[in-house]
């Protein structure tokens, strides 16, 4: 019975955020809320509920004892969760910070400037650019800065816009897996791992993914080159492609450039250490951050509520998950779910469950949300590695290796953006993204499997 009600409660979980019925915070925690009481009421989770409690007499517990106990596990995970949810909130706000006084601007100012009239130069400046700004794993931020960045020189030189779309996607998709990111946080939240051995697991893969894109863009640029030939910019015309703003101008901070660089490079570099922990590393450089750029209480008090939507929308979610994960996990409804699914494999199919893994995470990160999947679907596989041998860590890279393709799905908001800013066709921008994500998922898994960090097989 109780593995019935996991299973119901995962489908309906799916179905209301896939169908968009509910938004995934308020379906994270009413969800496995509404499902765990209906268990206590129909009894089935008296046995489960006792182990929690160390209690020996399940039937000596109440329904009153049972829903005492729903709000502990819930309490529990909440504490779980917390570790992810506070390195989020501060990870987003400095990189934010960091956007805000201009630190990636040198960067799309001398790529544009060396790029001149040359399609090759150009592209892989768009890559390169896209790289350096998902720095902040927000993909709306990266859209933003580059459309507006890139797509005056692409019409002046009749680049082809779909080159812009599929670079600043993809790239975007690597550098999204940095443990600040959408879909390494929520992996992070359900598997409870620390930022710092997720980091050190996926950089190899995301660094010969980086050099792979830069490889793209060169060959992309070659056919441009080829089709419309190199033109001349002159000096004005040039400087039309990097004007900004008046508002945004104002908040730039570009005698503080060099100390802003050492100061996310020395955070980046610490936080692969794993010496200190990831929340306190990016709580100390924000605070920095902001004494250095913005001097004025004012200042500090407007940079951090502009930047605080972003930041919120992104760790209620860990927070839920934190919920979702404590009912899941202590009503024993996980541990049937999983039973269930190792069940029905096959014996020998377990010992590849890391390659299993990571190839269902390509089609379910694209067919589903990060949320329907990260909590959904992975506390089911996690359980299922472990009995196999497989760590919370390696199942947690595993999960990640399949969002080569995440970014290309419709579920995904900020792509309409893209896709308005670029006036792009959905259809052909996917077919001709998804022809080279599958190089950067190869290389992930390949990767993973060569330094260690996901085996394919046990």
């Amino acid at each position: 019975m109780i593995t019935i009600l996991a299973w119901l409660m995962i489908i309906v979980f799916l179905a209301l955020v896939m169908t968009k019925k509910l938004h995934p915070f308020t379906a994270l925690i009413s969800v496995p809320l509404v499902f765990s009481l209906i268990g206590v009421f129909t009894g089935v989770m008296k046995e489960p509920i006792a182990k929690y409690l160390e209690k020996d007499a399940a039937d000596a517990l109440s329904i009153g004892d049972q829903i005492v106990a729903l709000g502990k596990m819930s309490q529990d995970g909440l504490v779980k969760s917390s570790k992810t949810a506070f390195m989020l909130l501060f990870a987003i706000l400095f990189f934010s910070i960091m956007l805000n006084a201009g630190l990636f601007d040198p960067i799309v100012n001398t790529v544009i400037r060396v790029a001149g009239g040359d399609p090759v130069k150009v592209l892989v400046g768009t890559a390169i650019v896209a790289a350096a700004v998902s720095l902040n794993g927000d993909g709306t931020t990266t859209t933003l800065i580059c459309c507006t960045a890139f797509i005056p020189i692409y019409k002046k030189l009749n680049i082809k816009m779909l080159y812009l779309g599929v670079l600043i996607i993809l790239m975007n998709t690597i550098m999204n897996l940095l443990p600040w990111g959408g879909p390494t946080a929520r992996a992070m939240a359900v598997m409870e791992v620390e930022g710092g051995p997720v980091l050190a697991a996926l950089a190899p893969g995301m660094v010969v993914s980086v050099i792979y894109m830069l490889g793209v863009a060169f060959y992309l640029g070659l056919k441009e080159r080829k089709r419309v030939g190199i033109q001349k910019l002159s000096a004005s015309e040039l400087a039309q492609t990097t004007q900004s703003d008046p508002e945004v101008e104002a908040l730039k901070r570009p005698k503080l450039i060099w100390f802003n660089a050492i100061l996310t490079i020395g955070t980046v570099v610490l936080l692969v250490m794993d010496k200190l922990p990831s929340s306190f590393l990016f709580l100390v450089a924000l605070v920095i951050g902001l004494m250095v750029n913005y001097r004025k209480i004012k200042d500090q008090k407007n940079r951090i509520q502009d930047n605080a939507g972003d930041a919120l929308q992104v760790v209620i979610l860990v927070i839920g998950a934190g919920m979702f994960s404590g009912l899941f996990g202590n009503t024993g409804m996980s541990d049937a779910l999983a039973h269930s699914m190792v069940s029905a494999l096959p014996t020998s199919l377990g010992r590849w469950w890391g390659l299993v893994t990571a190839i269902v995470s390509a089609p379910g990160t694209f067919f589903l949300s990060n949320d329907a999947y990260y909590y959904g679907i992975l506390p089911v596989f996690a359980e299922a590695g472990a009995k196999y041998g497989y760590s919370a860590l390696n199942m947690t890279v595993a999960s990640l290796l399949g969002q080569a393709f995440h970014l290309l799905s419709p579920l995904v908001a900020f792509i309409y953006l893209l896709l308005n800013m670029t006036g792009l066709e959905m259809g052909e921008w996917q077919k001709e993204s998804a022809k080279w994500a599958l190089g950067i998922f190869v290389i992930m898994v390949a990767v993973a499997a060569i330094t260690g960090a996901c085996p394919l097989f046990i």
